[in-house]
């Protein structure tokens, strides 16, 4: 899909000053300073994370309540609950608490509602089942903000209730537009987005909030320092609910990929093998692509526990064959996503290719894989999509977002159509009748007002370098800025009017391109473009004709003038370490 380049900007003048301080080239300088660092204290912060990044838990509206309640309840040998979520956050909150909660004393068990039959969140039944088995208290993780009846008929039936999530506060819209927080009337709320919590940092997930729980926990019974594989459940987590990797993300992130480097967390370790990532540098792709949807896969083709199960266990064993079954369903997994996602892509040429706002109905996919679906629908389509699938009961569907659109409030717009929904601007999970489908199709395409332009994919380009300029030195020192994610992308530049001297296809799905570039100095540069070969034959030969697709591949390919946008990164092979150009994107030049 065609993307708008758009150049950075900066507002900070003293980049000689950066260069020198930090002993960094003027090439680093510049991307650094286009990261919307405002002062050379977040500079400093940013190159150099640490521990005083991390901001105190008291700060947390309700801690000081929500902890004094469980310990507490620890001392009374109350039976608690940590009720979880069945996702990698919600797994990695729920592995924390437990494991925090059992080291202080507690008499506690962890409740994951089955992502088919329960869906997202807590529910009256689970309440009611937990109130007979004996639990006193519940305390969430990662869900229960918007658990209204469900709090409601926990304290009915006498259970003391603390919320720890951090999803947005639900709220209600009247006819003129206002807006109001609705919350349940749980015995503490702790969530960093309430409007009057002092919090300095919203950008947390539910693992983080489980750590600031823990840790303030453990000061509060005078215990010691939280365990290193808090940092590593909640890094996974942090890079697989895709947080913004910045304030005190960033040094988490940082932290928890070195520490899992050599975990002491038995079931990580024996993921790590299982997955071929022991021994290797471990990066947010590792964990993001790799780690992370072998713990979803858990709850999307069996159940959550097993994942759980992995990061609490003792036993080597145990943890191996954890390990492996992990790896199984998500292999598992990937295939049924392939075929979902190409289904789901007929229905919508047939059905929606008018609409701006995608509600899909496709009864021949898993529940649990609609929001993998929907996500890859949003990318394909750069439009809002809603995957609805035939649940347990009813309809259930998973929603993705584009920038700009608030996928949360426009939902909140039709709560009456939805019998649950949640989620935040960018994602969201809904369940609804089928009599509902289309009014809810209909209104959320008619309240849409975004422009065309609105929609159109926007790369942001760091600094425009001629490919000259990006040698290894440079690809060794960009290194400065890892961890890369979500709100610290990984640095992009551009070059113009270079030619493609000759092409070579790669690999044995044919995904890769190698290009040989000549610059305005003549010289030879190889790059690599990892994209279908249909696609980049087809924009060879849209923009230049059929007959340059022929000489690009014969190595005569002189009169193809492209722009690039391209990364830049250090290629070790054999023992060997060169600069590698990797072409993000590609236009003719002068168009």
């Amino acid at each position: 899909m065609k993307k708008k380049w758009m150049l950075k900007g900066s507002n900070f003048s003293n980049l000689k000053y950066l260069t020198e301080k930090f002993k960094i080239s003027a090439e680093t300088a510049k991307v650094l300073a286009g990261r919307g660092l405002k002062d050379m204290m977040q500079i400093e912060s940013f190159l150099k994370p640490s521990f005083s990044d991390l901001h105190s838990p008291w700060l947390l509206k309700d801690m000081e309540g929500g902890v004094s309640t469980i310990a507490a309840a620890i001392t009374n040998k109350e039976r608690i609950i940590v009720f979880g979520d069945y996702d990698a956050d919600g797994v990695m909150s729920t592995a924390i608490l437990y494991k925090a909660l059992k080291y202080c004393g507690a008499l506690v068990h962890y409740y994951i509602p089955d992502r088919i039959s329960e869906g997202y969140g807590m529910s009256t039944e689970a309440i009611e089942k937990l109130a007979r088995e004996g639990a006193n208290t519940i305390i969430s993780c990662d869900n229960g903000i918007a658990a209204f009846e469900q709090v409601k008929r926990a304290k009915e039936l006498g259970m003391t209730v603390i919320i720890t999530d951090h999803h947005e506060i639900p709220i209600s819209i009247d006819a003129e537009g206002n807006k109001s927080a609705l919350l349940p009337n749980a015995d503490a709320i702790i969530n960093p987005k309430q409007k009057d919590c002092s919090y300095p940092f919203k950008g947390i997930c539910g693992a983080m909030l489980a750590l600031k729980f823990s840790q303030a926990l453990y000061e509060y019974m005078n215990k010691n320092s939280i365990p290193n594989e808090f940092y590593e459940f909640a890094a996974i987590a942090t890079v697989c609910d895709v947080m913004e990797l910045i304030d005190e993300n960033r040094f988490l992130v940082q932290k928890g990929l070195l520490q899992l480097q050599n975990t002491a967390n038995i079931g990580l370790d024996a993921l790590l093998q299982v997955t071929k990532l022991k021994d290797k540098k471990l990066n947010t792709f590792s964990l993001g692509f790799i780690i992370g949807p072998c713990i979803n896969a858990s709850s999307r083709l069996d159940s959550a526990d097993i994942a759980c199960e992995l990061l609490i266990t003792e036993d080597k064993e145990q943890a191996k064959i954890l390990a492996e079954k992990l790896y199984e369903l998500n292999n598992q997994r990937k295939y049924m996503t392939l075929k979902a996602f190409e289904s789901t892509s007929n229905i919508i040429e047939e059905k929606h290719k008018k609409d701006k706002v995608l509600v899909v109905y496709n009864d021949e996919i898993e529940e649990s894989i609609a929001g993998i679906v929907a996500g890859r629908i949003k990318e394909k389509y750069c439009l809002p999509t809603i995957v609805i699938t035939k649940a347990h009961e009813d309809l259930k569907g998973s929603g993705r977002s584009i920038e700009g659109y608030n996928m949360f409030e426009e939902l909140s717009k039709c709560r009456n159509l939805m019998s649950k929904f949640g989620g935040h601007p960018m994602a969201a999970g809904l369940s609804l009748k089928e009599n509902a489908l289309e009014e809810l199709r209909s209104r959320l395409n008619k309240n849409f007002n975004l422009k065309e332009e609105d929609m159109i994919p926007i790369l942001r380009i760091d600094l425009s370098l001629p490919v000259e300029k990006a040698t290894l030195q440079l690809a060794k020192e960009l290194k400065l800025l890892e961890p890369y994610g979500n709100g610290n992308g990984v640095p992009l530049f551009g070059d113009r009017n270079l030619k493609i001297e000759k092409a070579e296809v790669l690999g044995k799905n044919k995904n890769a391109i190698r290009l040989s570039l000549k610059t305005g100095k003549a010289r030879l540069i190889r790059a690599i473009y990892f994209e279908d070969l249909s696609t980049f034959e087809d924009f060879i030969v849209d923009n230049f004709g059929k007959g340059k697709l022929q000489d690009c591949y014969a190595g005569n390919g002189k009169d193809i003038l492209v722009d690039i946008v391209y990364a830049l990164e250090e290629n070790e092979y054999n023992g060997r370490s060169d600069a590698q150009i990797q072409i993000k994107d590609i236009r003719p030049s002068n168009k």
